[in-house]
């Protein structure tokens, strides 16, 4: 419909314009021509006129063209070359005879006939004009045979321009409606296949590609949560079986009438509060990597030397075994105080983890650059590639505490913040995590 309405309207400007020049420049023609024929019949006229009262006028000039031929006097008086009656001449042809106007050229009407008429004075004040008049209707004719056919011709265009958008649109528009269908199934089939894209290199071609990447992102979304499920319930089973275990052990103990050692008692007790420790910790890293966003953000100006302090002093309580350096300069960050401390913290658990009995944690904060460097056995090769994957465990860390989501909850944490998290070998050996955050060194 917009393609017809856009042709429409330009056939009908080309058209328009097209009639009003052929118009136009038909009658400029055409006065042009009477201007010269008045000014060669004036001439004609005065020479041939003999003692005042007769004319010698040729016949071409009486009849035998396409045109009459009058003469005005000042008076009012008309006189008709043809003897066959004369138009209704008017002010502007009197005074034309009269000297008052050079010439006058206009179209009159005549017993519904319309006729152009150029009045030229005749040379000597005699107070007399020729009058040169010549019919419209050769001319309207072919005017109207123009417009017919533009119209003929301007209708044909337009219904076949609606044609054409027409079968235009529906061409485009097939992979459009292919989509479509393929959206549809998608919706209620839940099948994520990437869909049949065209060859073609257009926008919907585009539109194809950019869908089956949305696909394979969703894909690859539901995969993952897939994944948190089972890893996250391979990780839950194992506490609660030993949960359950102790408490079936208590229940038993206490049913059955048998006496449980004081040291075995409280051990077996001090094992159960591990074990719902270790189920709160593992609780709340799943919430924290299985939602989306925060589910309140606190954006502020952040000190990461203010936070890498209140962060040694939660570790220093855990692991009092182990000696912490600390070099920090300091460095404002726009972020999220709390998940920030988190992101510190947890790296410096897991530096205290693998680090020995006395051994010592090197943390430095330059430029924005936090390093913690560890004098554990570091990180092999073919384990720094997963060392941010969920629930990820070396084969040497299998007997340690955790669950495997420290390193994950901090690499979530700094793509938050617009930074990076990455993993490498200290040159002492042990393992060095670096976090970069964007910032300045000034709050300001």
């Amino acid at each position: 419909m917009l393609t017809t309405m856009a042709v429409a309207v330009a056939i009908a400007l080309v058209a328009f314009g097209a009639f009003m020049t052929v118009r136009l420049q038909t009658q400029a023609s055409l006065d042009a021509s009477l201007v010269d024929r008045a000014k060669a019949v004036a001439a004609t006229v005065r020479e041939s006129e003999v003692g005042g009262t007769s004319y010698n006028v040729p016949n071409w000039l009486l009849g035998a063209s396409d045109f009459r031929l009058f003469e005005v006097t000042s008076d009012g008086l008309v006189w008709s070359a043809d003897r066959a009656g004369s138009p209704n001449f008017g002010t502007p042809e009197i005074d034309v005879a009269a000297g008052r106007s050079d010439q006058a050229i206009r179209t009159i009407t005549q017993d519904g006939a319309r006729y152009r008429a150029v009045t030229w004075p005749m040379e000597g004040d005699n107070g007399r004009a020729i009058v040169i008049v010549q019919s419209l209707a050769p001319q309207e004719r072919v005017l109207k045979r123009l417009g017919l056919v533009m119209l003929l011709l301007g209708g044909a265009g337009v219904v076949g321009a609606g044609l054409a958008g027409w079968a235009v649109a529906r061409s485009g528009l097939r992979p459009v409606r292919r989509l479509t269908r393929a959206a549809e199934d998608i919706a209620r089939t839940e099948d994520l296949r990437p869909i049949e894209a065209p060859g073609s290199n257009d926008e919907i071609a585009r539109l194809a590609t950019a869908f089956n990447q949305m696909l394979t992102a969703l894909a690859a979304s539901r995969d993952r949560q897939r994944q948190l499920v089972a890893d996250a319930g391979h990780e839950l089973r194992t506490p609660l079986t030993s949960l359950r275990t102790n408490l079936d052990l208590l229940e038993q103990a206490t049913s059955g009438g048998l006496e449980i050692p004081p040291d075995a008692r409280k051990e077996l007790l001090a094992d159960v509060q591990a074990q719902i420790e270790e189920l709160t910790t593992l609780i709340g890293d799943l919430v924290e990597l299985g939602r989306e966003e925060s589910l309140t953000h606190v954006v502020e100006p952040v000190d990461i030397a203010e936070v890498v302090a209140r962060a040694l002093v939660r570790v220093r309580r855990r692991a009092p075994e182990v000696h912490f350096e600390v070099d920090t300069d300091q460095w404002w960050v726009t972020g999220e105080a709390a998940a920030l401390e988190r992101a510190v913290l947890n790296l410096l658990d897991n530096a205290a983890k693998w680090s020995p009995s006395g051994g010592t944690v090197t943390v430095t904060l330059s430029a924005g650059v936090l390093r913690v460097v560890d004098e554990g056995p570091g990180i092999s090769d073919e384990d720094l590639p997963h060392v941010f994957d969920r629930f990820w465990r070396s084969p040497e860390s299998r007997g340690m505490p955790g669950s495997g989501l420290g390193l994950s909850i901090v690499h979530q944490i700094a793509v938050r913040h617009s930074g990076r998290v990455e993993a490498g070998r200290a040159p002492g050996g042990g393992a060095m995590l670096t976090l970069r955050v964007p910032g300045k060194v000034s709050p300001d």
